[in-house]
């Protein structure tokens, strides 16, 4: 690809991976691409393996040709340079106020996440998702429960823009550890055994999902294996299941739902119906938003905003 000169090149750059994309004067995105090259792989190199990528982003690799923001774990203390959180005091529409240049490479910056703390001072943070975020205020969705799942699923209240509340679940990495690691792998899938998705066995997790209590609640997985109660093959479906419900209640019953039961929901298509189905079982509703279409959002904004 011949590079040519871009206005805006935006960047989400997670831990393990990173997604670009090309920005015209509009915020129409002319192109994108992405690759494996995480924050944490790219580690002592971030500058290189940016000015490599952006041809293929079409620009060049010369800092002088466009300006590069970039969200997510780019800005963590394992990134290209640690951007401090902002709190709460910072509605998301300053958040272009507040971009950390990185030092010595012109028009690179990075986006703050946020730390947030409860009523007990309990911090939580996030990185990466103040940019969808961002992107939904722009779209006119400024109030409201905004669930992002993933490794880490985040749930974030916001009141006129503003991060009023976050709480953040580790639903994601646990399914990958105990699926993958340990006793309940080893019964989830033993020798001769595919493990097949059951909706009636994730149904049966959501329902077993319950606040408080998860270890028990995930040796009980293994118990209905061994037992002969459910099927080594329907393992998985029920251990998905288990952690999706048991995030779920714990956010219906703990958290300030009181003035809606609809809940924006920013992820990718098969993790989405997942929290979907389940969020249905449990009597609420979650309504679909594009990852795509709410960080082009966010990423415009802050290029038609920034000082």
């Amino acid at each position: 690809m011949t590079p040519t000169h871009t206005p805006w090149i935006g960047v989400d750059w997670g831990t393990t991976h990173r997604r670009g994309y090309a920005l015209a004067a509009d915020g129409s995105c002319t192109t994108e691409a992405s690759d494996d090259q995480g924050a944490l792989t790219t580690r002592g190199r971030h500058a290189e393996s940016l000015a490599a990528w952006l041809p293929t982003l079409g620009a060049s690799a010369d800092a002088a040709d466009c300006q590069v923001l970039m969200s997510g774990m780019v800005g963590s203390a394992f990134g290209w340079q640690e951007a401090p959180y902002v709190g709460p005091g910072v509605p998301l529409e300053a958040l272009p106020q507040h971009l950390v240049h990185i030092s010595g490479h012109a028009q690179r910056y990075i986006v703050p996440g946020y730390c947030v703390r409860d009523a007990t001072g309990q911090p939580d943070v996030m990185r990466g998702e103040e940019t969808q975020l961002l992107g939904a205020v722009a779209m006119g969705l400024r109030d409201g429960w905004f669930v992002l799942p993933g490794t880490h699923s985040k749930w974030v209240l916001l009141r006129d823009g503003r991060v009023e509340q976050l709480r953040t679940y580790m639903t994601g990495e646990l399914f990958a550890l105990l699926s993958t690691n340990g006793t309940l792998a080893a019964a989830a899938q033993p020798a001769g055994t595919e493990p097949l998705w059951s909706q009636a066995a994730f149904a049966d997790g959501v329902a077993a999902g319950a606040p408080g209590a998860l270890a028990h609640q995930l040796f009980a997985c293994r118990a209905r294996v061994v037992t002969g109660t459910m099927p080594a093959s329907q393992a998985l479906a029920y251990l998905s299941g288990l952690l999706i419900g048991s995030e779920l209640q714990d956010v219906l019953q703990d958290l300030d739902t009181s003035n809606s039961s609809q809940f924006h929901l920013i992820g990718s298509p098969a993790l989405a119906e997942a929290y979907q189905v389940a969020a249905r079982q449990l009597g609420s509703a979650l309504t679909l938003l594009s990852p795509r279409d709410v960080i082009l959002s966010g990423f415009h904004y802050i290029q038609t905003h920034k000082a």
